[in-house]
């Protein structure tokens, strides 16, 4: 393969791979509410608003989702009730590629799961 035939596969395959930012962490309020307000965080099954006077409103699974959302200390603060179930209050580090946002419970130390922004 010559030089050129080289450098145009490169280009190529460069252009054909899709290219994500890397997460990066949430740290203020500020931030969290441009980054979410007026947007739903959607996942298979599950579409969320966190609205910026500090509710939470959706639908998972067909169950209704409300509860209620704080700033502290550079983590997302919540408690959440899903289809009438408690689900408890929880700290949760956010972070985000621009497209997407990782919430992960405990602080960052639990499980997380990824949103899109729609």
């Amino acid at each position: 393969m010559t030089r050129v035939a080289m450098t145009i596969f490169a280009a190529t395959l460069a252009f054909a791979t899709p290219a994500f930012a890397e997460f990066q962490q949430v740290t203020s309020r500020n931030d969290f509410v441009a980054l979410v307000g007026g947007k739903t965080l959607t996942r298979p099954l599950v579409k969320i608003q966190v609205l910026p006077d500090g509710r939470i409103a959706g639908k998972g699974a067909a169950w209704e989702v409300t509860g209620k959302w704080s700033w502290e200390n550079g983590y997302l603060c919540r408690s959440l009730e899903w289809g009438g179930d408690d689900l408890g209050y929880n700290c949760q580090e956010v972070k985000t590629d621009g497209a997407r946002v990782r919430i992960t419970s405990d602080k960052g130390t639990g499980q997380s799961a990824d949103f899109r922004l729609q």
